[in-house]
């Protein structure tokens, strides 16, 4: 049985109708974009649940073994990254069980969206593409896809139309902008409707790519 992760959490200050789940990068925690939510400014954003999980701890093979917050190993960090697939599938569930807890307190599934940065963004992606319900989109920044080819049956019917954000770096030096747009054409080939933009920025976030999330969100939070 999979640990319930630890949240960091802003709580709606009006009546509780979206949710955003946000995934943190490779030894970060839930804290890690917990102040991107003033800045986005949305509509909605009264009305919004924000849940940030954070990571277990496993040791990570590209530093030296050493434990940190991880939603996967990375083996090798290259032009293809290297990861745990069976990692990735296992932090999959847990997320998969916030979403239930959203669902529970009457949230509909398609007003729960996924947001992810670098292997938080990998994760997010195989969740909301594997997942029975229909939710609302996902945001992926700064990141890849490992699970695409065992995705390319496991993906459900029921996300085929779901939007899809996927925002990169032109000068990642962490994972690759080709991983990113090679992501994107992948899914775009598999019917979904992804919308991608680039960023003169290394493997973080900057202020344009803050005002493209929030339109993206804005969009399908009507």
């Amino acid at each position: 049985m999979h640990a319930k992760l630890s949240t960091v959490e802003i709580n709606p200050t009006a009546e509780h109708r979206y949710s955003i789940i946000w995934l943190h990068g490779l030894g970060a925690d839930g804290h890690d974009f917990e102040a991107i939510v003033p800045e986005l400014k949305l509509d909605a954003e009264a009305h919004i649940h924000f849940i940030f999980p954070d990571a277990p701890f496993r040791p990570v093979t590209i530093n030296g073994g050493m434990a940190m917050r991880a939603w996967f190993d990375i083996l090798e960090l290259s032009r293809a990254v290297k990861s745990d697939i069976a990692g990735i599938y296992e932090s999959a569930k847990s997320i998969q069980q916030l979403i239930e807890d959203e669902i529970a307190k009457g949230i509909p599934a398609e007003r729960i969206l996924l947001a992810g940065f670098s292997q938080g963004g990998a994760v997010a992606l195989h969740v909301g593409l594997s997942c029975a319900r229909k939710l609302a989109g996902i945001v992926a920044l700064s990141t890849f896809l490992p699970t695409l080819e065992p995705l390319k049956t496991e993906r459900a019917a029921a996300n085929q139309d779901m939007p899809i954000l996927i925002a990169h770096g032109i000068i990642d030096s962490v994972v690759d902008v080709e991983l990113g747009k090679q992501t994107g054409d992948q899914l775009r080939a598999l019917g979904y409707p992804v919308e991608w933009h680039d960023y003169m920025m290394d493997h973080s976030v900057c202020i344009e790519e803050i005002g493209h999330v929030a339109r993206f969100i804005n969009a399908v939070f009507r």
